[in-house]
């Protein structure tokens, strides 16, 4: 009891250190754990179920679209990588390389993959024949290996999860349609299904993707005022066609290079729904990726009817396609209430004998701690429509609070506090040079995040130089 006790244990509070508030709540939720090895993480069952929720969404998505799942070598030929001036240069920092294996040093060094570009261009190039053979869309679910210095799980971690898709076209029209279309499935899935409001536009030249002609990237601040990237596409021209000779015979009989768009998302998104949803409970997750949607806790289950009813009740909102636990364990309901609210389950319902008495069900909601009773008659539909609501709720809450955070600049003075002080989102007129850039983020720590598609015109001049601008860019700190 005294070890199961220690699950209800002090969360540090986010006003006080948000980054310990999320490390508490990821690690006493069960969600994840750290590996043996430095910077990896163990993704818990609890935290792996969200995950899955989120490959179920993104999954159907693609094949909507045509896009078919495959798996690539994890082991990469340093060669690949160093076709690729550009590419190589942008990953070198973050390789692991295997240099011996069965009990020799190899006549090449293998890349632990880091993304699968130049994997798939090597396939690619061997498969496409014909412009009869375009498009062609492949995705893999699979884990990448980035060594990264500074780790944090879910959110940087020198191993993680993700999608990768890669797509070949006989036109650029049809690549850069593929890697907006891409984009605006990751929007999709950030906003109506984790509940989490996002900045959907292109990247600046310097934060665009290694060896791409234009990234496109959905932003997301967290409750902190820092922005996450929570996905990104790539519209990687011919660049990489021309350097692993992926060509194909045009109707008119000539052979052609292919354009190419590479995307993806990652575990990154479970950090995500963390920071934009928890609160000093613990986890509130949106109903749509909660492993857990409802659980029903009986009350004096000692009493007669209370725990044979609590469990026609899971059954019936199992059938109706709910992911539903009962809880019999012989835990004080209090301890349950706390347990439950800090692992985020989106519905609580309680049954007792008085519950039983009046044909109803007590019925508490984790975004709004709202206590209410549904009748046990068509409890099921009742059911659905609090978890839509729970799941409008969340995103409505996160939207509000983004937006209340984000503060038109004119100058480097109000940038800093609009970041700094009032931690959020700075949006003003950029210059677009990529020295401007650089010299804000050596100063600042303040980086560009997106361009947004829906562009406004609130001035002449760059609010970081002065010089003529260009675009309206939004700013902000990054994890």
């Amino acid at each position: 009891m005294a070890k199961k006790e220690q699950f209800v244990s002090h969360i540090t509070p986010r006003s006080e250190d948000f980054s310990r508030w999320y490390t508490d709540v990821i690690l006493q939720t069960q969600m994840v754990d750290y590996g043996p090895v430095k910077g990896t993480m163990v993704i818990r069952p609890y935290g792996y179920g969200v995950w899955e929720l989120i490959q179920k969404e993104l999954d159907a998505r693609f094949k909507s679209v045509g896009v078919e799942n495959a798996y690539f070598p994890m082991l990469i030929p340093e060669s690949f990588l160093q076709r690729e001036a550009e590419h190589v240069e942008g990953f070198a920092p973050e390789v692991a390389l295997v240099t011996y294996a069965g009990g020799e040093n190899l006549a090449e060094r293998l890349v632990v993959r880091p993304t699968s570009e130049t994997m798939i261009c090597e396939m690619f190039s061997r498969w496409v024949q014909s412009w009869r053979d375009l498009p062609m869309k492949v995705n893999q679910w699979c884990n990448v290996v980035r060594w990264e210095k500074s780790t944090r799980p879910f959110l940087r971690t020198s191993e993680f999860l993700w999608q990768e898709g890669h797509t070949i076209h006989e036109t650029a029209e049809g690549a850069e349609e593929d890697a907006l279309k891409m984009l605006e499935i990751y929007r999709e899935l950030a906003e109506d299904v984790c509940a989490m409001p996002v900045f959907v536009g292109q990247k600046s030249e310097s934060e665009k993707f290694a060896g791409a002609q234009s990234t496109y990237s959905m932003e997301a601040m967290m409750q902190d005022g820092k922005a996450l990237q929570a996905g990104t596409t790539h519209n990687l021209g011919q660049h990489f066609a021309k350097v692993f000779n992926i060509q194909y015979l045009s109707k008119d009989g000539q052979l052609e290079y292919v354009h190419q768009t590479s995307w993806g998302v990652s575990t990154r998104l479970i950090g995500g729904i963390v920071m934009t949803h928890g609160d000093e409970r613990g986890l509130a997750l949106p109903p749509k990726v909660a492993p857990i949607q409802v659980v029903i806790l009986p009350i004096a289950m000692h009493k007669e009817g209370v725990l044979e009813e609590a469990r026609k009740l899971e059954d019936r909102l199992r059938k109706a396609g709910i992911r539903v636990k009962l809880d019999d364990r012989e835990q004080s309901a209090g301890w349950k209430f706390n347990e439950w609210e800090m692992k985020g389950v989106p519905l609580r319902l309680e049954i007792g004998p008085r519950d039983l008495e009046n044909g109803q069900a007590t019925a508490v909601r984790r975004d709004t701690l709202e206590k209410f009773t549904l009748p046990l008659e068509g409890l099921e539909k009742a059911v659905l429509e609090t978890l839509d609501k729970v799941q409008q709720g969340l995103y409505d809450r996160a939207r509000t609070r983004r937006d209340e955070r984000i503060f038109t600049v004119t100058n480097l003075e109000e940038m800093v506090e609009a970041v700094d002080v009032k931690q959020g989102f700075a949006k003003g007129m950029w210059c677009g040079d990529a020295a401007c850039e650089a010299e804000l983020k050596a100063k600042t720590g303040i980086t560009t995040r997106n361009m947004p598609f829906e562009q406004e015109h609130l001035g002449d001049v760059c609010c970081h130089c002065g010089k003529p601008a260009t675009r309206l860019m939004y700013f902000g700190k990054q994890y």
